[in-house]
């Protein structure tokens, strides 16, 4: 088993990648948080900040990729979207401005047809974010309209307030979920011109955590949480409650034959859904996914990377902490497996890395990624492990089998 901790550097020593962005980065690899005497820094490639587990599996090359970095956001941007998720009266002038305006970034990326897509998501999808601005929106669905096919049809979605510099709503602040979008959208914008990214893509998880204490405290032991996922494919975001450890599913796998999917691509697309000889849908015959970032020749038939944006107030010491997986995981293990292992384990690296080692004994041999970040209820799961009879009796069963596979 091929375990490892990587974390997202520094903005001054990120590796840059082949694409030369001109921009002004605010974001860090550590969080500040308040003390009596002002402010102080910890560090997120912590094991017990944030717990982290990769495998190459079986594969030949690594497509899964991740990051984690905190960022700087417009603090007006920040309150308006929790009055419009929450009803939530926020006041960022009662803090000061570096704690107002952060936001920790966790990204999880599986590549498909190659890694260009999912590592160029590991180095800058956390600086689009950050840097995305709604004057960039004009042009950016100008783009789009480009792509032609499914999108001739498209009206902006999130964005739309702003497509016409001179609309009605232009002036008014973005909120987050139009910032996932059009940070998302930007991805495939700026690798428009990458031959490879024609043919290869990856699937995103993005998870953003607001810390609403005052005075400021870390995300893992702040008492009210505001969580925002933006997702696209199928990779997984799990949110554990203190309760029993009961799973909240904040993602759903943008399948072809998944109902919204369905429903979507059929209304802008007509049909396009084939069953492969192994009984697995797929889109145009050819994709597993029906959104995602990349796969840019398949763009005007209905792969979109617009994503899947979902919100959730946290009261943080009722629930445990999330878990983001890729598929390499998620495709063997259930979400309530996935739960009871890191219940069982002292740092989120040890239940990343429990995670991980299940999903090996499950015969996973593609490429997988773990990442859990904890909450202010981490290691305080009531009830009883549902799922240790079901795993044991599973890791029995898989017994042997991994030889007759060298076979």
């Amino acid at each position: 088993m091929a375990l490892g901790f990587s974390s997202c550097l520094s903005s001054c020593s990120i590796p840059r990648s082949p694409f030369n962005f001109v921009r002004q980065r605010h974001y860090h690899d550590y969080i500040r948080f308040a003390t009596p005497g002002g402010t102080a820094r910890l560090q997120l490639h912590n094991p017990k900040v944030i717990g982290v587990a990769v495998s190459r599996g079986n594969r030949s090359s690594q497509e899964d990729f991740h990051a984690y970095a905190s960022l700087s956001l417009n603090p007006e941007e920040l309150r308006l979207t929790l009055k419009k998720n929450f009803h939530v009266d926020w006041d960022p002038t009662s803090l000061p401005e570096t704690l107002a305006r952060q936001v920790l970034f966790v990204g999880i990326y599986d590549g498909h047809g190659g890694s260009t897509v999912s590592q160029f998501c590991r180095q800058e999808l956390h600086g689009l974010f950050e840097s995305a601005d709604k004057s960039q929106i004009p042009e950016l669905y100008a783009w789009t309209k480009e792509l032609n096919g499914y999108f001739k049809r498209f009206k902006g979605g999130a964005l739309a307030p702003w497509i016409r510099p001179d609309g009605p709503d232009a002036k008014k602040e973005m909120d987050l979920e139009a910032r996932a979008t059009s940070a998302f959208f930007e991805v495939d914008k700026t690798l428009n011109m990458e031959e490879a990214a024609q043919e290869c893509g990856a699937t995103a998880s993005v998870v953003l955590l607001q810390s609403l204490d005052n005075p400021a405290t870390p995300f893992f032991a702040s008492k009210s949480v505001a969580l925002t996922v933006a997702h696209v494919g199928d990779t997984r975001v799990l949110l554990t409650s203190t309760h029993d450890g009961q799973v909240t599913p904040m993602t759903e796998n943008h399948h072809a034959d998944a109902r919204v999917e369905a429903l979507r691509l059929r209304r802008m697309m007509g049909s396009g859904l084939i069953t492969d000889s192994f009984g697995e849908a797929r889109w145009m015959g050819a994709l597993a996914n029906t959104r995602s970032l990349g796969d840019l020749k398949w763009k005007p038939f209905g792969v979109t990377p617009e994503p899947e944006v979902r919100s959730k107030l946290l009261t943080a010491p009722h629930y445990s902490h999330i878990t983001l997986v890729s598929d390499g995981v998620s495709s063997v293990v259930s979400d309530d497996e996935i739960s009871d292992l890191a219940r069982i384990s002292t740092t989120p690296l040890e239940a990343a890395e429990r995670i991980l080692y299940f999903a090996e004994e499950m015969g996973s041999e593609d490429n997988a990624t773990v990442l859990v970040v904890p909450l202010a209820g981490w290691g305080r799961i009531t009830g009883e492990d549902r799922t240790k009879e079901l795993r044991e009796y599973r890791r029995k069963m898989m017994e042997g089998t991994e030889r007759q596979r060298r076979m």
